[in-house]
Formats: C-alpha cells, sequence, structure tokens
C-alpha cells in the first residue's frame, strides 16, 4: 500500500494534531526555552496514525516503537523522513532486522555489551552498502529503581562499562545519552515541584559515565513519560516518550492493526 492509498479520517487528524498540539504546549510551559524532543509512542497504532501526525500541519518526525516486528512493518509503510526510536525491550535476536532500517534513529533501551555489538555489527553492513546510512544513536538504560521486574544496567560500573564499550568499540552507534523508565509509584507522585528519585540518580549517572569517559560533550537524558514527564523536564530531560496522551487508549496487543 502506498502512503496516497493511506485512508486518514479528517476528524482523526484533527484530534491527534490537536492532541499533539497540547502536548507541546505543556512541555514548551516547563522547559523554559530549552529543546526538549518528544517521541511520540504509536505502538499498537495504525500507520494512519502516525501519517496524520507526520503530515502537515504537524510535521512531527519521531515515533517511538516497543515492538521489533511491528516497528519493521510500520518502517516499510511510512516515509523515509520519519526519525523512528525503539524503546521497548531489546532481544539479540532483534538486532539484526533493526540494524537494516536506514531511518531507525535511536534505541534507548541498551542494556548489555551483546545488543550494542549485534546492532553495530549489522549497522556496519547497511553503512558499508550504502555509505549516506547514518549512525544509530543510543541511550543506554539504568535501571535506577533497583527493580527486578525492570531492564537496565545497574548505577556505577556496570553503566560506565558500557558506555565505554561503545564509544570506543562500536563505531557505527553514536551514544546519545542514558535512559530510564522509573518506578510507576515515583512517577505518580512526581510534579514540576516534587522531584523524583530515579530521575536524580539518572543525572548523577551521567555526570559519572561523562566524568570518567572524559567526555567533552553533554549526554542527554531520556526520562519522563505521560505520567512525569512535566517533572522530568524540570529536572532536565532531554527526552519525553508520550503515547496515550496523544493517540487515545491502546488496543489489546491481538487486536491491534498495522493498517487501519
Amino acid at each position: 500500500m502506498s502512503e496516497a492509498e493511506m485512508k486518514l479520517d479528517p476528524a482523526r487528524v484533527s484530534a491527534l494534531v490537536s492532541q499533539l498540539q497540547g502536548v507541546k504546549d505543556r512541555i514548551a510551559t516547563v522547559a523554559k526555552g530549552r529543546t526538549v524532543r518528544l517521541v511520540a509512542v504509536s505502538k499498537l497504532k495504525p500507520v494512519n496514525d502516525i501519517l496524520a501526525l507526520h503530515d502537515s500541519p504537524a510535521r512531527h518526525v519521531d515515533f517511538g516503537e516497543n515492538y521489533a516486528q511491528e516497528l519493521g512493518q510500520k518502517a516499510e509503510l511510512l516515509p523515509k523522513t520519519i526519525q523512528w526510536h525503539f524503546i521497548g525491550g531489546l532481544q539479540s535476536n532483534h538486532c539484526k532486522n533493526l540494524a537494516k532500517i536506514p531511518n531507525l534513529w535511536c534505541v534507548s533501551s541498551i542494556d548489555s555489551l551483546k545488543k550494542a555489538q549485534l546492532l553495530d555489527k549489522y549497522r556496519g553492513n547497511l553503512i558499508q552498502a550504502e555509505p549516506s546510512t547514518p549512525k544509530i544513536n543510543i541511550h543506554v538504560q539504568v535501571n535506577t529503581s533497583g527493580e527486578e521486574s525492570k531492564s537496565g544496567c545497574t548505577p556505577g560500573t556496570e553503566v560506565v562499562s558500557l558506555c565505554r564499550s561503545i564509544v570506543e568499540d562500536c563505531p557505527n552507534l553514536h551514544l546519545l545519552g542514558l535512559m530510564t523508565i522509573g518506578a510507576i509509584a515515583r512517577s505518580v507522585a512526581t510534579t514540576p515541584e516534587n522531584e523524583n528519585e530515579d530521575f536524580i540518580l539518572l543525572k548523577e549517572q551521567r555526570d559519572l559515565v561523562t566524568k570518567e569517559l572524559g567526555l567533552d560533550r553533554e549526554l542527554e537524558l531520556s526520562m519522563g513519560m505521560s505520567e512525569d514527564f512535566e517533572g522530568a523536564i524540570v529536572m532536565g530531560s532531554n527526552e519525553v516518550r508520550i503515547g496515550s496522551t496523544i493517540f487515545g487508549q491502546r488496543p489489546a496487543k491481538s487486536e491491534a492493526k498495522v493498517i487501519a
């Protein structure tokens, strides 16, 4: 199906554009002039919705997906001007197919050297075949809450070691910064006035990595979702990931359609 053949319902387009703008306005209020990237999390939502926000007038470019197969299907159907962010739990067996998506802009859930090396290897193959292909940006995921159910590196030596390996040994990747998904209870309690412990720890880890690696550039902080993004921005977040506030409630995975 071509882009021109995708049906866009005018009422749905209007609602999506309005909801996206509402989030952007809330970001601007707390960002105080800083640029904060908004990743619109489109998992389990059809390509029609994504196209509605990528087309004029919204012209949004950053979209996040949690499932590698779904991201691959959508990337095939949608314009290459979209910047895709993989934000879900990354499995080693998905690295090859993800790395082959030329407009995969960032992987935000790297928590092991093996996964970084696989992405680097297969992106390198693509860059060799198509030299204009950019490197993949990387956020190293940090488990700031210490919950066993959460992915991510343990703060300290593990984070520093993985970041060092990406910088020194993965020429087809670019270390963009650190990412965390904090404890839900802390997220709910976060306000622009009430600082979140997970966000404090991520900032400390960023400073530690910058110092230990002797970096002369500032690493990003990717932190903040629908429940807590305003508090995250006040604490210095450079990127927030917002889904349902823009797209509305998601269907069950079994009922989701790539094309509406």
